[in-house]
């Protein structure tokens, strides 16, 4: 008797799942980028995780900008620009400002494959930059006033010390500040930081003073935008505070010149026929005066 056959399929492999994906792994031996599930995993938006993805497969010395990361991206600054905070904010990018050899200032990024942290366990963070002092100049020497008697002078400081700090929000105009503030609800992509809008500030301040009223300075500000920003927002409203000549005062309002008398016209006095001013014929002032006057102006 030959043995029961059975038309049921197979039972599946007891390894593999019955739903959700399932990966098909491929060993790579070269092109690719080793991502911590903590960051591929990472909840929230995904432009975020998408730009550390490509910032993180990037060799060292490419450009991170905002402007080039939005040529790669289909995104706006606006959301490119939010996934660079989270991520500093997270610990996985760090920007630092620092000055070269040649004295010029940079702004350096640093990613990190893991998030920047207190702990022990932690990889290590690259050096900071030793400070570098340039050579004293004459005018450097004649700002630095003279040493009293018996006391040394102080040593000349240096291009960090001297260097303006950014001016803190609260020493700002507070109208600048708000016309500044008020741009996003015009345009929003205009976001700005609390200090983009402390260095804003004073510029705007120049133009409410000269005259201009905050309507007039927020549309110098938004109107004709393009279409895609290449550099920070505050970056081009800089550029317009910069290159928009300032309005002429308008001249002072002088009063209304004072109205001149009428000019009488001339008159012959019917008793002495002598010319006076009056607005009608009849008799001079001296007629009037004595009725018998012809023979004052025979005396005359």
């Amino acid at each position: 008797m030959a043995d029961p056959q059975s038309n049921a399929p197979l039972r599946a492999d007891t390894g593999a799942p019955t739903s959700g994906v399932i990966h098909v792994r491929t060993r790579l031996t070269a092109g690719f980028t080793v991502l911590s599930n903590a960051l591929a995993q990472r909840r929230g938006s995904a432009v975020t995780v998408g730009v550390a993805a490509y910032v993180a497969s990037l060799p060292d010395g490419s450009s991170v900008t905002i402007a080039a990361l939005c040529e790669h991206f289909s995104e706006g600054e606006i959301l490119v620009s939010r996934a660079l905070r989270e991520l500093e904010a997270a610990g996985y990018l760090e920007r630092r400002r620092e000055r070269m050899p040649t004295g010029q200032v940079r702004t350096r990024t640093y990613f990190y494959d893991v998030p920047a942290g207190d702990g022990p366990d932690d990889p290590p963070r690259p050096p900071k930059p030793p400070r570098t002092r340039r050579r004293p100049t004459a005018r450097d020497a004649a700002k630095v006033p003279a040493a009293a008697p018996g006391r040394e002078a102080a040593p000349a400081p240096g291009p960090e010390e001297t260097e303006n700090p950014a001016p803190a929000l609260g020493e700002a105009d507070p109208e600048a500040v708000a016309v500044l503030a008020a741009l996003r609800r015009v345009d929003p992509r205009l976001v700005l930081s609390s200090r983009e809008a402390a260095r804003l500030a004073p510029a705007v301040a120049e133009w409410l003073a000269a005259g201009v009223g905050p309507r007039e300075v927020t549309e110098m500000l938004t109107v004709r935008l393009p279409t895609a920003f290449r550099a920070r927002p505050a970056s081009v409203l800089a550029f317009r505070l910069r290159e928009t000549p300032l309005p002429t005062p308008l001249p002072p309002v002088l009063p209304p010149p004072a109205e001149r008398p009428a000019v009488l016209p001339f008159q012959t006095c019917d008793g002495c026929e002598r010319a006076f001013r009056a607005p009608e014929p009849g008799h001079c002032r001296s007629c009037r005066d004595h009725p018998a006057g012809e023979h004052l102006h025979a005396a005359g």
